[in-house]
């Protein structure tokens, strides 16, 4: 029995009574459990212990048994949502591998569970701006920790995640850690007259773009191009954030071994590269099986047999490493359309948002949150081009996020009419004169 273990162990304890007062504390202990695993840190019995879902359960208590009234935001990105659900349902009830299909889908309605717990609970900006603390901070660990990994070994060894989550390999890391960065600089554009908080902050995103490059992962440096270029579109001050850009992306890149130079020029030629022609094989089998299957293949369908009926070559079976391919291959054309709709109109709501809130004086912290979702999204939708995270919870509570912020800024907007912020202003004043 470790020490770590009862530490943690007791952490976790010490929280459930402030779940069960006030439910939303259970999105923010789930989130960390989730996204940092702190228990695959431990050496014994807690190890695999489930904190998360004991966590989830106290939560749903709490929920029942709350005198608060909680409301369901619906929408139509919600609607998709709940069909494609649905849609997963059906397509492992005619999975090929259905056993091992239900176990999976098990898995994925249990993070979507706690999604939408988390569109229930999180129901003010200071409540959404802990849950993006938490997650920044829990990937955060290890991308710092792996920014000084890199550079204290000169980059001559790859990052790699926690053991046992979505973000155990280099790969995932590095785009999970892509698409914090951009929360991190939210927090740091939000703490500016914190010294110590906003300098710990700017390390942080440093260290992580270490981290990034020190994953040795291609299709995460392809994901760094476009969240680059991306960044600089949507930043006000495009000579300052673009000198910005190329100072850290010479220095980082100058700073890398020969070896990881070659790794990277592998790019060019990937007919060469086994790794990537397996991939490209496996696209060719998820588009052979959705054409053939209606409700796709299901969950966990990458098998020799199935390969050597629809893959176009049988002798390399390989996993997608695609988020578009995983859910084509597992769900079908329809569940393909689902995905990519729900994405684009999680797009066009933070579009729609940045739109109507850049003249209001007030509400430029949303603003400039919108924005950086949207960042968020570019890595996951080009990283993940390259990797298996279909399922991860981090995008789709992105995509959480960027209801509620949408939310939260519709209700604001209610009581403006004017940019310079009068009217909230006087009933924020109202409210603090108010007497208990």
């Amino acid at each position: 029995m470790g020490l770590r273990d009862l530490v943690l162990t007791l952490l976790v304890a010490i929280t459930l009574p402030f779940i069960l007062r006030r439910p939303y504390i259970g999105i923010l202990v789930w989130s960390w459990l989730s996204y940092m695993n702190p228990h695959k840190q431990a050496f014994g019995f807690a190890y695999n212990m489930p904190f998360a879902q004991i966590v989830a359960i106290t939560t749903l208590v709490s929920i029942l048994f709350s005198r608060e009234k909680f409301r369901f935001p619906m929408n139509g990105t919600i609607v998709l949502w709940l069909m494609l659900l649905l849609w997963m349902t059906i397509t492992t009830a005619f999975a090929i591998y259905p056993e091992i299909a239900w176990e999976q889908y098990t898995k994925v309605i249990k993070i979507q569970l706690v999604t939408f717990l988390t569109l229930l609970l999180i129901v003010d900006f200071k409540k959404l701006n802990q849950l993006i603390w938490v997650i920044a901070l829990s990937i955060g660990f290890y991308s710092t920790k792996g920014g000084l990994f890199t550079i204290m070994t000169g980059g001559s060894f790859r990052v790699w995640g926690p053991g046992g989550g979505f973000i155990q390999e280099n790969n995932s890391l590095a785009v999970a850690t892509l698409m914090i960065l951009p929360l991190i600089i939210y927090l740091y554009n939000e703490h500016k007259d914190v010294v110590w908080l906003k300098n710990g902050l700017l390390c942080a995103a440093i260290l992580s773009a270490f981290s990034v490059v020190g994953s040795q992962s291609r299709g995460a440096l392809i994901a760094v191009a476009a969240v680059g270029a991306f960044f600089w579109l949507k930043s006000k001050s495009k000579l300052l954030s673009g000198f910005a850009i190329v100072l850290l992306g010479f220095t980082v890149f100058s700073f890398m071994p020969s070896s990881w130079h070659d790794r990277m020029n592998t790019i060019e030629n990937y007919q060469e590269d086994k790794s990537a022609m397996g991939r490209i094989n496996a696209w060719g089998y998820s588009i052979n099986v959705a054409s053939d299957r209606f409700t796709g293949a299901g969950f966990e369908s990458w098998s020799a047999q199935n390969f050597a009926r629809w893959a176009p070559d049988p002798d390399a079976v390989h996993a997608a490493h695609s988020i578009y391919f995983s859910v084509l291959a597992d769900h079908g054309w329809p569940g393909l359309a689902l995905f990519l709709i729900i994405l684009g109109l999680t797009w066009f709501r933070l579009s729609k948002l940045i739109s109507h809130s850049s003249d209001y004086a007030c509400l430029q912290s949303e603003n400039f949150l919108a924005r950086m979702l949207q960042i968020s999204l570019i890595a996951y939708l080009v990283g993940g081009a390259f990797l298996s995270l279909s399922y991860f919870d981090l995008p789709w509570h992105i995509m959480a996020i960027a209801i509620i912020l949408d939310n939260h800024v519709a209700e604001k907007l209610r009581n403006i009419s004017s940019p310079d912020c009068d009217e909230i202003s006087s009933i924020q004043s109202a409210t603090q004169k108010r007497p208990l």
